[in-house]
């Protein structure tokens, strides 16, 4: 695993429930478990300085605290006003049970 970044155990991302990691030298990130499936998005709203996983995960849907905007969360595409810009989203992989996603260039 050494071009991978270990964010957290799979088993610690309960459905529903976004867990917020924060690594030196990457921008914020969540992981989300949406039905069984796993995904990893940047976790700062692109509207306004708000944590997502401070928001309410519907679903496939995460919405931001701060103004009620959404993103979907396996696209990243915003769904609901005032988001416009999509959100960053990170193909990862379970590997020994772990989360993970390829180290960002320049990062880490």
């Amino acid at each position: 695993m050494a071009n991978k970044l270990r964010l957290c155990q799979v088993a610690d991302v309960k459905d529903g429930e976004p867990v917020a990691i924060f690594l030196e030298g990457i921008p914020a990130l969540a992981v989300y478990n949406v039905h069984g499936q796993v995904f990893v998005t940047d976790n700062v709203c692109t509207h306004g300085n708000a944590m997502l996983t401070d928001g309410y995960q519907d679903g496939g849907i995460i919405e931001c605290p701060f103004h009620g905007g959404s993103f979907d969360i396996a696209t990243g595409a915003a769904k609901a006003f005032p988001c416009k810009v999509a959100l960053r989203t990170y193909p990862m992989t379970i590997e020994d049970g772990w989360v993970a996603i390829d180290k960002p260039e320049g990062g880490v």
